[in-house]
């Protein structure tokens, strides 16, 4: 019997810091039963999504002010790894997965998104490829990108006791919007990269929307799981558990500083893709 999955296609608009909030509300719900695993889809803001390694370096005030000047709202995302930006012509995705052995298996989760992305794009014709490219934004051994030359989506990963999540984003259009933001956060911390590392499924393709990759990803996980309706996700109690948090993957927006909590529980542990 194919794994069960239940998959919906929705955001918060406007409130970036939530989108966290939510997947570190969900997490806990997936690891004690009261959810099942989820991958939730959704059309991010513009926001520079910094993680709690770029919050504690040297120059994030000035990296968070950039992205701001940017058009880019700040905020903390729930997996490791160095900043990355979701713009309204990516495609956002949050994998919330029971996982009794959670750490044992991180290797095997990011393999597993990492094949399901790349096969996902290779319907659409994109020569995509699992691996790191030399020099790209937030690198990562399970990286997708297009013919080795060129990232087109980035993953981290979160686990706590009993649950794990997987999140990324895929860049579907406008890879200039990624590098023309990373250039001036990345320089503010002083993290090296190469901005010509950076594409999109529209810079492989000459064309591309949102609704092909959904649905060219939608596909790949039909034939991979048993897709389980929406209806089953317990969203006003996800959302309950939510809005106390929130405040944890925000950042001060007078300070560019992160408030006081960075929303990393004692029993969590932050995966960088490597």
């Amino acid at each position: 019997m194919r794994r069960g999955v239940q998959v919906v296609d929705f955001g918060f608009p406007g409130r970036p810091a939530f989108d966290s909030a939510f997947s570190r509300a969900l997490l806990d719900l997936v690891a004690t039963g009261a959810a099942p695993e989820t991958f939730r889809l959704y059309r991010p803001d513009d926001v520079l999504a910094f993680s709690g390694v770029d919050a504690a370096s040297a120059g994030f005030a000035e990296a968070a002010a950039a992205a701001r000047a940017a058009g880019f709202e700040p905020a903390l995302r729930l997996a490791g790894g160095r900043a990355a930006v979701f713009h309204r012509e990516t495609l956002a995705f949050a994998w919330t997965i029971r996982a009794p052995e959670s750490r044992n298996g991180i290797r095997a989760r990011f393999a597993e998104i990492a094949a399901i992305v790349a096969a996902a794009l290779c319907r659409l014709g994109v020569d995509a490829r699992i691996g790191e490219v030399p020099g790209e934004y937030c690198p990562g051994a399970y990286s997708v990108n297009a013919r080795g030359v060129r990232k087109l989506m980035g993953v981290g990963q979160r686990v706590i006791r009993g649950a794990a999540h997987v999140g990324g984003v895929i860049v579907v259009r406008d890879s200039a919007r990624v590098r023309d933001v990373l250039e001036p956060v990345y320089g503010a911390m002083n993290v090296a990269w190469n901005p010509v590392t950076t594409g999109s499924i529209e810079d492989e393709l000459g064309t591309a929307t949102r609704a092909e990759v959904t649905a060219a990803l939608l596909a790949e996980l039909q034939s991979r799981f048993e897709i389980m309706p929406g209806e089953a996700l317990p969203v006003d109690a996800v959302v309950a558990a939510a809005a106390p948090i929130e405040s944890r993957f925000r950042v001060d927006s007078t300070l560019d500083r992160v408030e006081p909590t960075t929303g990393l529980a004692s029993r969590d542990k932050l995966v960088m893709d490597r």
